[in-house]
């Protein structure tokens, strides 16, 4: 078996402890298509059914403080979806021995973030009947209220958002850079003021450390695109959710996104910054992700931040090199499909193509 699935059922809601079992809700509710601008009618809408996707690389100890962080959470999610990417150091085991049992979905291979989250989405949508995604990284430790905060905010707002994304700070408490949502270029004071009413912001794009995802949505566009591996999967997918639908970042949902060192994106990647040119070119030049102004924009502050990354440098040359190759595969090839990327990966691999062929892609 390529991957397994651990469950057990708890009956009420659980204590708060970090070790309790997760809360199982009844059967999932359906609305109307998410992200539209409709107004709420008098009568409450049913409680959705939530489903964390945490992706794990070889972090076995952050992995248990983020298990530990959604045993505890105000609002229990409803199940639990680990997605180990091959990892080496036992972090699969680690959380298949965590007494929250979670069930965890083993990958053959590192398929990077981006596959690792597309297969956690697939099959918290479809083995799961999620409403409601929450997705993040193994070294998120969300705070006690931070799914109670996003889904209050989804309540009040006079719609229904197509995601919505927390507040993310260091181990200091200083908000991360690395993780900062870019504002809706151009949102009418309208848009402005149905957010704030919610205690919100409008968004144009968001990260995936700590993001609550309405499945609906997911079946329109499809999954995140595995061929990215790393690194902007998360701008071309939430950007491409949000073309038309609306998105939240709601700052008192608040995580600590426990990365060695403090810095945004532009800090010395090395060869890494292969995968930033590369996947920014196939953002820009194949995604539907981007409108004419929103890739000029974004375009431009592309350039400018990896001049600054070029010119911090202590290993030039190294960077400059990783940078052409980005360039020259982003320009020549194209993304493959995450449903053949994935195609080796059993029951998962059903489930991703399931999503992905309904999906318009828009």
């Amino acid at each position: 078996m390529l991957w397994r699935r651990r469950s057990r059922k708890a009956t009420g809601r659980c204590p708060r402890s970090l070790h309790a079992p997760l809360r199982l809700a009844g059967p999932p509710q359906r609305h109307g298509r998410a992200g539209e601008q409709v107004e709420h009618s008098g009568q409450e809408r049913a409680e959705p059914r939530v489903v964390a996707v945490v992706v794990a690389y070889n972090r076995r100890e952050l992995l248990g403080q983020t298990l530990d962080a959604l045993a505890a959470q105000a609002r229990p999610c409803d199940a639990v979806v680990v997605v180990d990417n091959a990892s080496t150091d036992g972090s699969g085991a680690v959380a298949a021995a965590h007494l929250s049992a979670p069930d965890v979905v083993s990958l053959t291979r590192n398929t990077g973030g981006a596959g690792g989250f597309a297969a956690g989405i697939a099959h918290a949508l479809q083995s799961h009947r999620a409403d409601l995604v929450w997705i993040m990284d193994d070294d998120t430790v969300p705070t006690p209220t931070a799914l109670e905060e996003l889904l209050r905010a989804r309540a009040a707002y006079p719609g229904e958002p197509a995601l919505l994304a927390s507040r993310v700070v260091w181990k200091d408490g200083r908000d991360h850079p690395m993780n900062t949502p870019r504002p809706r270029p151009g949102a009418g004071a309208a848009g402005r003021a149905r957010a704030a009413a919610a205690g919100a912001v409008q968004v144009r794009s968001a990260s995936f450390v700590s993001l609550l995802l309405d499945a609906r949505a997911v079946r329109a566009v499809g999954l995140p695109q595995a061929a990215y591996f790393i690194w902007n999967d998360d701008f071309e997918y939430t950007a491409r959710v949000l073309r038309r639908r609306t998105g939240l970042y709601v700052p008192s949902s608040v995580v600590r996104h426990l990365t060695r060192t403090f810095g945004a994106t532009d800090a010395d990647p090395g060869d890494r910054f292969y995968f930033e040119v590369r996947n920014k070119v196939w953002l820009f030049a194949r995604s539907t992700a981007l409108g004419p102004l929103d890739t000029l924009l974004y375009g431009g502050s592309s350039l400018v931040r990896w001049a600054r990354t070029a010119a911090r440098s202590r290993e030039r040359g190294r960077l400059l090199r990783a940078g052409w190759r980005g360039l020259r595969d982003g320009v020549a090839t194209s993304p493959q499909a995450t449903s053949a990327l994935l195609a080796d990966q059993g029951a998962v691999t059903d489930e991703v193509r399931e999503i992905e062929r309904g999906a318009r892609r828009g």
